[in-house]
Parts: structure tokens; C-alpha cells; sequence
């Protein structure tokens, strides 16, 4: 019950409210270009049977006054304004910048009452000749500072800038200007290379132009490419390469002494073991003035099955050494248990027995000859090996004669 009675409460104020006043509705706002025309025209007009004079204000001047059977135009709006009696709207055509402001819509009915309304007008110049002006030296990563300043004709409402088609953002390197029309770069880096946008709106008209940023870099990153072992009598290639911009140039070195090769790849066509030795290659920029360095080993060896490998020739070594290692620790280990000695006993044994034997053929050699005396035979053992000193004493007296 409650709800019905509000309802109708509201519907019966906003049918009297026409009469009241300040019911006619319109767009809030129209946004229109120099030279072109707009038409202000209400929501929802009265019936024209109804309506008893019309007028049409731009701020507080009027533009015209429409009675019931003729219409008044003032000669400031002459040849700029029609009217359409049935909607009441009115067109303002051939616009110019100082049309910009409030129109108001006042209705007298024939009934006595008032209508009101109005609406607002925003004229603007096309956006045109948007340019970029940047800077024209060279630019140098860490050393060098970019401005660039937009300019442009027409009513600019917004600045934007962008980068690659992304927004540019303000960061402690990059700064705006209080008007957004130039931004600064300090100092410049690799990154910052790029696409730079500069758009100029308004509501009616658009414009973007781009401008292109170049930052001087490097060379750093050098590095060679390239094989460290290699056998004899094949071809070898040696690429460099480095980050820099522009491309750097480059020049090699082969164990200190140039080799007049300025490319970025260095080509032995048959390896001989000379070719042995560091191979360095230097990157240089022109624009930045800057230089630098990396060094490569290469090994020329005998081909073999392809020649052995570095980790193959590591693992050699290391048999060997283990081998070695093994031989050393068994020799120890037989001193120390007493095996060695044995063997040497065994030894001494078999060699006195064969001096006994051969001193007892001399024996009764000396037994048998008659005016020889036997000596005592002297023996030394050393080591392993057996040494027999014999030694004869005959004696120096003359023999006596043979008896007759």
C-alpha cells in the first residue's frame, strides 16, 4: 500500500514537474571538431501543440525565439542555426572554437507552465603536424643522455608515449617533463634501443608519430668457438663472436704475433704441429671505441684411429701411476715378511755346493803332482752372486837333479 502511494506521489511530481521547469533532458556533453556542426536536440520534447514560445541561449546571449508562427534568429547565428518546430531541437553548424560553452532550451506552454533544460558544447581543433625531434650523435651505453621533444598543432588534451607498443613508464633513468610533451633518458642503456611513439588526442582527433633510438654498445660476451684437440693434417675452424652494436670488427693473434686475419673466423686448411698454441681474437667497436679479448688452446697430435682424447690420455696416465703405485707397495710387502732373504739363502746354498765340487777335482790334482803343496782355496759370497779365489803356493826351490 505503501509503495503504491510513493509511486504515484512520484509520478504526479514528474508530470507537473514539466511545468515547473528543468525537466527537458539532454546529453550531458558533445564533443565536436572546428568547421563541423552539432545538433542539440531534447530527450523528451513536448508536444509541439502544446508549446506557446521557444528559445534557444548559448550562455547567457540568445540565438533565437520561435513563436507559434514565426521564428527569430539573432544576426550573430544568421546562416549558422536551423530549427526543427516539431522536436525543437536547434544545429549550429560552421563551428568554431568559441562555441564552446553551455546551451540552454526554455519552453513556455500554452497551458502557463515552463520547461527547462540544457546541455553543454566542446569545440575542438584537429590534432596535426605532430613531430619527434631526438638526439642526432650518436649514443654510447653508460656515458650518453637522450631527449626527446614533442611538438604539434591543434587543441591537445592528452600526451602519451609508449615504447615497442608498450606504455613508457617514468623510472629513475627516465624523466617527464611537467607537460608530458618530452621525456629524458640519463644515462642511456641497451635496453632503451627501441620504437618510441609520441600520440597527441583530443576527444575528436588523433595523431602518432615514432621516432627510432640506437644505443652504442660492447663488444663484450667474446667468446671463440672451435675445437681444443685436433689431429694432424686436418681442417680447422675457429669461430669468434661478440655482443656488440653496431657488429664489431675483429682481428686475431696466434701466440702473440698478428696474423693479418680480420674476419670473425679463423681457418687452418691443414693442421701441422706448429699450429699448436693460443689463439686469441680481440672484438672492436668503432662508434663506442672499445676493445676486447678471449683466447682459445688448440693441440695438434698424431693422428691415430682418430687420435686419443684429452680424458683418454688422462686415464693412461693414471694406469700407469696405479701400476706403479702396486709394483712399489709388493716390494714392501715382501721385505717386510721376510721372503726376500729366504731367496737369498736358498741361493748361497746352491752355490757352495758347486765351489765344493769343484774343489775336489783340484784336490786330487794336487795329491797327484808330485813337489806341489796344496794352499788353502779362499771363497766370498756376496749378495747373490758366488766368487772363488784359489790361490797356489809352489814352492821356489830349485829340484835336485836326477841322480845318475
Amino acid at each position: 500500500m505503501v509503495s503504491n502511494k510513493l509511486y504515484c506521489t512520484l509520478w504526479i511530481l514528474s508530470f507537473f514537474g514539466q511545468y515547473l521547469g528543468a525537466d527537458l533532458q539532454f546529453p550531458e556533453l558533445a564533443n565536436k571538431a572546428i568547421g563541423g556542426s552539432v545538433v542539440f536536440a531534447s530527450d523528451n520534447p513536448p508536444n509541439s501543440t502544446s508549446v506557446n514560445t521557444v528559445q534557444w541561449h548559448f550562455g547567457t546571449s540568445a540565438i533565437l525565439t520561435a513563436l507559434a508562427d514565426s521564428v527569430s534568429i539573432v544576426p550573430a547565428y544568421s546562416g549558422r542555426v536551423l530549427f526543427d518546430r516539431n522536436t525543437l531541437a536547434l544545429e549550429l553548424q560552421n563551428l568554431r572554437l568559441d562555441d564552446s560553452g553551455k546551451y540552454s532550451l526554455t519552453v513556455a506552454t500554452n497551458s502557463g507552465g515552463t520547461l527547462k533544460g540544457e546541455t553543454s558544447l566542446q569545440v575542438f581543433e584537429n590534432i596535426t603536424n605532430v613531430r619527434l625531434v631526438g638526439p642526432e650523435e650518436p649514443l654510447i651505453e653508460g656515458e650518453s643522455s637522450a631527449n626527446i621533444t614533442s611538438d604539434g598543432t591543434g587543441s591537445i588534451t592528452s600526451v602519451q608515449w609508449m615504447k615497442d607498443n608498450s606504455p613508457l613508464s617514468p623510472s629513475n633513468s627516465i624523466i617527464f617533463s611537467s607537460d608530458n610533451r618530452s621525456v629524458s633518458i640519463s644515462p642511456v642503456h641497451r635496453s632503451d634501443t627501441g620504437e618510441y611513439q609520441c600520440t597527441y588526442s583530443n576527444p575528436i582527433s588523433s595523431e602518432t608519430v615514432n621516432l627510432s633510438l640506437i644505443i652504442n654498445y660492447g663488444p663484450d660476451d667474446v667468446s671463440i668457438q672451435g675445437e681444443v684437440v685436433v689431429d694432424l693434417g686436418v681442417r680447422v675452424l675457429l669461430s669468434c663472436s661478440a655482443n656488440s652494436e653496431p657488429a664489431a670488427s675483429f682481428s686475431w693473434k696466434f701466440n702473440g704475433t698478428d696474423t693479418n686475419v680480420t674476419t670473425d673466423t679463423f681457418i687452418i686448411e691443414q693442421t701441422n704441429f706448429t699450429d699448436s698454441g693460443d689463439y686469441e681474437c680481440t672484438a672492436w667497436n668503432n662508434v663506442t671505441g672499445r676493445k676486447a679479448s678471449e683466447k682459445h688452446a688448440l693441440i695438434v697430435q698424431v693422428s691415430g684411429g682418430g687420435g686419443l682424447t684429452a680424458g683418454a690420455i688422462a686415464g693412461i696416465v693414471i694406469g700407469v701411476l696405479v701400476a706403479v703405485a702396486g709394483i712399489c707397495g709388493l716390494i714392501v710387502y715382501l721385505i717386510k715378511t721376510d721372503k726376500i732373504p729366504k731367496l737369498n739363502q736358498q741361493q748361497k746354498g746352491k752355490a757352495s755346493g758347486a765351489a765344493q765340487s769343484r774343489q775336489e777335482p783340484k784336490a786330487r790334482e794336487n795329491e797327484m803332482s808330485p813337489g806341489k803343496m796344496s794352499e788353502p782355496i779362499y771363497e766370498n759370497y756376496e749378495d747373490e752372486n758366488v766368487y772363488e779365489n784359489e790361490y797356489v803356493n809352489v814352492s821356489k826351490r830349485p829340484r835336485a837333479p836326477t841322480p845318475p
